[in-house]
């Protein structure tokens, strides 16, 4: 019997594969803490659920009883696995006794349960996988119907859906966030399609442009999904004939009309970074270089929301933290790893 068995995963929505996961964690510990991966963040057609509604959906699958013996736990999307193994194990650690037995539930399935390699000092606690069912098959139903044939499109996976994910899934189809991430998973679709023929699977090369200014972080609204509505940094594909600056200076004017000239953003050039997380955009595998900018104490320069952009603004750094939820992809993790020492996360 183990003091506390852990439980890690999306859950985006949840069924009756975690359920069984779940209940095998309650039968062999004491205390059972769920970590809900990829919270905090904006929903998307990969992640359409907030981290207390996946709770939701976990909580009232259980009994009374049980829901006393479990802690649901939200951890954000670091896309460092160091950084996230480090997060769950503080997370863990911070509920748990010194000493105690600690037990890790799951199986593999795939390559993204390769995190069950990540944490030598727990047991594994194996369990062979329940069925084909998987939450992407889901939610690939869910957002083809309309709010009318919800019923009709989640009739084949009525055994695998607990009534309280049922519930939420129904609820959520009739608020506006639904029709917006419906459009957005069309879209994506759309991408796959296109490159379906292709020899291998593409990889996308694009730039972004982080311009600070009297402690102000320069950005965009999105005017166009993926992420429609939501904070980014300016940025963009490269093109066939530019080099990297050259794409990044384009896209900064080209979104923002940004009047700073390129000689005066070679000085205040502080750090280019890439970002290559394999998982960081839900359009396929895209590296972005990021140009940190640091124009100090200089007058704000004039901006105007253009192409892609529906709005541009100045975010105070101290804002960014507030507003995690709203921004695009992995931005919010760009801006901290650039921020670190301004800002502070919860």
């Amino acid at each position: 019997m183990y003091d506390t068995a852990i439980l890690i995963g999306r859950f985006e929505p949840v069924h009756t594969g975690h359920l069984a996961l779940l209940s095998h964690a309650l039968e062999k510990a004491d205390r059972v803490i769920i970590i809900v991966g990829s919270a905090f963040q904006a929903r998307s057609p990969k992640n359409p659920f907030t981290w207390s509604e996946r709770a939701q959906m976990l909580l009232g699958s259980l009994s009374d009883a049980d829901r006393t013996r479990v802690d649901v736990v939200p951890v954000r999307d670091y896309y460092d696995e160091a950084r996230w193994v480090r997060a769950v194990q503080q997370a863990v650690g911070e509920r748990s006794r010194p000493g105690a037995r600690i037990g890790l539930v799951g199986h593999f399935k795939d390559a993204s349960s390769s995190y069950l390699s990540s944490f030598p000092g727990w047991e594994l606690i194996p369990m062979a996988r329940q069925g084909d069912i998987d939450a992407t098959m889901i939610r690939n139903a869910y957002f083809g119907a309309t709010a009318r044939t919800i019923p009709i499109a989640l009739s084949p996976f009525h055994d695998v859906l607990p009534k309280s994910t049922r519930t939420l899934l129904e609820r959520f189809a009739t608020q506006p966030e639904f029709g917006e991430l419906q459009n957005e998973w069309r879209m994506l679709r759309g991408y796959r399609e296109a490159w379906a023929n292709a020899p291998y699977p593409p990889v996308f090369v694009t730039v972004d442009a982080l311009l600070r200014c009297q402690n102000r972080i320069l950005l965009i609204r999105r005017a166009q999904p993926p992420g429609r509505g939501l904070l980014a940094l300016p940025g963009g594909f490269i093109e066939p004939r530019e080099t990297i600056w050259q794409s990044c200076l384009r896209e900064l004017v080209e979104e923002t009309h940004c009047d700073v000239p390129a000689a005066l953003l070679e000085k205040a050039l502080r750090e280019v970074r890439v970002f290559d997380h394999p998982d960081r955009s839900l359009r396929g595998r895209t590296i972005t270089h990021v140009h940190y900018f640091d124009l100090e104490d200089a007058s704000l320069p004039n901006v105007r929301a253009d192409d892609d952009a529906a709005q541009v603004l100045w975010m105070p750094v101290e804002s960014i933290p507030s507003n995690e939820a709203s921004f695009f992809e992995d931005h919010f993790q760009i801006l901290n790893h650039f921020l670190s020492s301004d800002i502070e996360t919860k």
